[in-house]
């Protein structure tokens, strides 16, 4: 389990933590954990459906780059932290993916349409660097220009950003995870043999995770300067979908 609140003084520690404990672990099981990851989320692929012709946006952690082919009517920048997911992105034909932090996104700020960060933002092992984040993906986006609370998502006329990341709340899953047990976990990767030829033993990696609780990623979404216009619960993980509004609407 993660010292979160060593981390939280010292963002130093928080970089090396995360660096052994996310980053070296997926390229260390890029190719097995790619294989596992084909079929799309329904609510991600609905968002990105739904969007209007010609949309240009970013998969920010975009893996092996599952959801860059949902809809070609639109157009994706994909990125990720780990090289070999984005090595394998690339295999698959998706030439548009590169390497990037999501604390330090390269992008111009309030020039995109949308933005998907699926499963991402609970690697980061500070709540501090969990909202800036979150906050790096909302500068992304064109601002809206009018106030979308409560609105129909039809009407909302700048960028839009889908999130996801675990619950704390999975009772009925096969972790078991509820309200009272720790956010800040590690959760077992286990890789049998060698996906790159030859033959090993079976090996386990293990992965930090922060756990959201219930109304946890709409108070970090606020505290990054987003505003939620939908949000929700699905298959043992918390999603929303996060405007950037204007200065003078906040």
């Amino acid at each position: 389990m993660a010292d979160v609140g060593q981390h939280e003084a010292e963002p130093n520690q928080a970089d090396a933590y995360e660096a052994r404990h996310v980053h070296d672990v997926y390229d260390r099981i890029a190719s097995h954990f790619s294989s596992t990851r084909y079929k799309p989320w329904p609510i991600v692929e609905h968002f990105l459906k739904a969007l209007p012709d010609g949309s240009v946006g970013l998969d920010i952690g975009c893996g092996n780059g599952k959801y860059l082919g949902v809809n070609p009517r639109i157009f994706i920048v994909a990125s990720d932290r780990s090289e070999n997911l984005v090595k394998i992105a690339s295999q698959n034909g998706q030439r548009n993916a590169f390497i990037a932090d999501t604390l330090s996104l390269p992008h111009r700020n309030s020039s995109l349409d949308f933005a998907i960060s699926i499963a991402v933002i609970h690697h980061l092992s500070t709540t501090v660097r969990r909202v800036q984040a979150i906050k790096s993906i909302i500068l992304t986006l064109r601002c809206t220009s009018k106030p979308p609370w409560p609105s129909s998502d039809s009407t909302i006329d700048g960028g839009k950003a889908l999130i996801f990341v675990w619950a704390l709340e999975q009772r009925d899953s096969r972790r078991g995870w509820d309200e009272g047990d720790e956010q800040d976990v590690m959760v077992p990767w286990v890789m049998k043999g060698n996906h790159s030829g030859g033959v090993q033993k079976a090996q386990t990696f293990s992965r930090y995770y922060h756990l959201y609780r219930q109304g946890e990623l709409e108070r970090d979404i606020k505290e990054a300067g987003g505003f939620v216009i939908e949000s929700g619960y699905e298959k043992d993980n918390w999603w929303a979908i996060a405007v950037s509004p204007r200065s003078e609407m906040l």
